[in-house]
């Protein structure tokens, strides 16, 4: 029995001693912290452009005797003193103006039906509230109205169509936002943030204007183009990134369409400011006209942006488009349905329309002439159903609602387009 004590005891101090003797030599293990990740991976919550179907809107028709500041056939006519006519043209596909009250005449001939080739004017009251109610009736969450250098002889037209469209917006309970484009604009640096302290900002106050995060919208087209009308500095460029964001602003970059890789479109040095926006928007017109071509941009490029855009903490809104009719790409809806399609499947946060009205580069979704009937007598303008499918004028609405529905998840994912192209 001692000798069981004795060994027990013995086995004890035995233990104790090896462990005062291990404590003394063991360096102790200081275990760092994971590094900090200052990216926040999450995209941002639902709000007036995350998780919405925007419309770029030029608002940028006028006529002589519109009572415009301009009152020229703005747009309409590469020459402006004079009624636009079959030689002095700036657009590529007829409007439907039978929904308009106002009317201006023009030098084309009559109608195929018989009825005169008249114009609207965006600066008539009448024409700016029924496009706002048309967006709002085919379910398109907001526009963002296209503000180019305002000095100079347009500014003053442009100033008042930004008061029309407020008050348009307001009206038709439909979200609106600046987008400012640099393109030629030679003193953009200091000219923007004057324009928006001395004018824009004061749009923010209405409660249609569009607020992400909640920060009042801002959108900057045109930085980083490799091309002379965009001929800027990176530096300068994130300094005016910087300046809207220093005023609470959330702030989206219209950005080149190979801006990741940094090909032929886009300067090379622009990467880490574009990596500055709140949101990306790359431009894609032009850059495809037919589903095909699509699926080429999802699969090659669409991806790796989201990708790229969620990993920088930066949200990623492409563009959809309906496709130029004057070229024949529209295929009664199909290619600017593949787009929806592939643009949801993506994962991208916000969806971009070029546009609602650019009948001059003939990619708008308005209402637009359905056959050979709703345009000049010999002229050369492509109708909605120039490709042997009737389409109605407001068909292009319609295929937007319903593609918006689908990127909300209202409606489930599908190739096949859902919209009828007559009702």
């Amino acid at each position: 029995m001692r000798i069981k004590k004795f060994n027990a005891l013995l086995l004890v101090t035995l233990l104790a001693i090896i462990s005062s003797c291990s404590k003394k030599h063991v360096t102790p293990v200081v275990v760092q912290p994971p590094p900090t990740d200052t990216v926040d991976h999450t995209p941002s919550p639902i709000g007036d452009v995350v998780g919405k179907v925007v419309v770029g809107y030029q608002g940028w028709f006028a006529a002589i005797g519109d009572g415009s500041p301009i009152n020229r056939y703005w747009h309409w006519a590469q020459t402006w003193e004079q009624e636009p006519s079959p030689t002095n043209t700036a657009i590529s596909s007829w409007p439907d103006v039978r929904d308009y009250t106002s009317t201006f005449p023009t030098k084309y001939a009559n109608l195929n039906n018989g009825q005169p080739a008249n114009v609207f004017s965006s600066f008539s009251d009448q024409t700016v509230d029924i496009q706002f109610k048309w967006m709002k009736q085919y379910g398109i969450d907001g526009a963002a109205l296209q503000r180019f250098n305002p000095s100079g002889l347009e500014g003053p037209v442009r100033d008042a169509m930004a008061a029309k469209v407020k008050i348009a917006a307001e009206n038709n309970s439909v979200k609106f936002y600046i987008m400012y484009d640099v393109s030629g604009w030679t003193n953009m640096a200091t000219e923007m943030e004057t324009d928006w302290t001395g004018k824009m900002s004061a749009l923010t106050a209405s409660p249609q204007y569009a607020k992400q995060n909640g920060k009042p919208v801002v959108c900057i087209w045109g930085f980083g183009f490799n091309d002379d009308n965009h001929n800027f500095t990176a530096a300068q460029c994130l300094d005016v990134i910087k300046w809207f964001q220093s005023k609470g602003c959330y702030v989206i970059g219209g950005v080149p369409t190979h801006w990741r890789d940094q090909t032929s479109d886009s300067r090379p040095e622009f990467l880490s400011t574009y990596k500055a926006f709140d949101m990306l928007s790359p431009w894609m017109v032009g850059r495809i006209g037919n589903a095909n071509e699509s699926d080429g941009f999802y699969a090659n490029t669409n991806k790796a942006d989201e990708v790229y855009c969620r990993s920088n903490g930066i949200d990623y809104q492409p563009c959809v488009l309906p496709g130029d009719l004057s070229a024949r790409q529209r295929a009664h809806g199909d290619f600017m349905w593949r787009q929806f399609y592939n643009m949801t499947r993506a994962g991208a946060q916000g969806i971009y329309i070029s546009m609602f009205d650019e009948y001059n580069e003939s990619n708008q979704i308005a209402k637009t002439a359905e056959t050979q009937a709703f345009v000049p007598a010999g002229s050369s303008f492509q109708s909605l159903d120039e490709d042997g499918t009737p389409c109605s004028a407001d068909y292009y609405l319609r295929l937007t609602g319903d593609g918006a529905k689908m990127f909300k998840g209202i409606i489930p994912l599908t190739a096949t387009r859902p919209t009828k192209p007559t009702l």
